[in-house]
């Protein structure tokens, strides 16, 4: 049976078989079955008319993770691309602005290990320990260096995860700094860090998730934390936030360009830093 999956839009994850297709159907092309997966809320509009052009060439199903198709295990290379995987679903936390539990009902599951080296995982240091362990034994035995692009939660960091990473030798780590109240978590993942010599400036393995705009936030208050991240070590990387319809301020991009490059991060942060002195 020929299966034809469907993306409203590409991204790095998007897989990149044959039958994979971003948009409309083209000339000639056949199949049995078309599955659309749409990831964000604000493509459900593009993707449900995407829907109705593919029925004309197959029985057409749409769902993803905007539609709350998040629960299930996890196959390689079907809606991710080759190298990406998700060996665990859920967040046991609530924060206001995530989804991941809302779509997942409030649902922690491990799932069974699938090879891949970049960990898309949602939470993955909430797993226990047993189901940690045999992920970093999978990934040690990967063609690539792991990168854990999912994040990992500084309030859960512990000096064994420490040391599964020193032994791990991963190509880049990602945190996560969203709200004060995450910053003192991530001084503490700092320091643990810093202490196994994780961080470096010059490689930017070490990241941070920073999301920036949203409801009553301020550019000042942002740039504090920005700031804040980049101090400790790791390389900020601005996340705007976005409402159901993925709509964001122009000024807010704006800012956003500032903190997405690292030439340019480290280029303001030192000006930043001669003009306070």
């Amino acid at each position: 049976m020929k299966i034809i999956r469907v993306f409203p839009r590409k991204t790095k994850a998007t897989p990149v078989d044959k039958n994979v297709y971003i948009g409309d159907p083209t000339l000639f092309v056949t199949a049995d079955k078309v599955q659309i997966s749409c990831t964000f809320t604000w493509d459900m509009k593009e993707a449900e008319r995407l829907a109705k052009e593919w029925e004309w060439i197959a029985p057409t199903e749409l769902g993803g993770v905007a539609y709350g198709d998040v629960l299930g295990e996890f196959i390689p290379g079907r809606f991710l691309r080759s190298g990406y995987t998700i060996t665990s679903r859920g967040c046991p936390n609530k924060c206001w602005f995530c989804y991941v539990w809302k779509r997942c009902q409030g649902v922690f599951q491990e799932l069974e290990i699938k090879d891949g080296w970049i960990v898309q995982d949602d939470n993955l240091l909430a797993c226990s320990e047993k189901h940690i362990r045999s992920v970093f034994q999978m990934l040690k035995r990967q063609p690539k260096k792991a990168v854990f692009s999912g994040g990992l939660e500084a309030n859960l960091l512990k000096e064994w995860h420490v040391d599964l990473l020193v032994d791990l030798k991963p190509k880049r780590l990602y945190f996560a700094y969203d709200m004060p109240d995450d910053y003192e978590p991530l001084i503490n993942a700092s320091k643990l860090l810093i202490k196994a010599n994780l961080i470096s400036k010059t490689k930017h393995d070490a990241c941070c998730y920073n999301l920036i705009g949203y409801p009553n936030d301020t550019f000042e208050n942002a740039e504090i934390r920005l700031k804040q991240t980049l101090a400790l070590g790791f390389m900020p990387f601005a996340m705007l936030w976005r409402n159901d319809e993925g709509k964001t301020d122009l000024s807010w991009r704006k800012f956003q360009r500032l903190w997405t490059r690292p030439e340019i991060i480290y280029a303001n942060f030192e000006t930043a830093l001669n003009n306070d002195g």
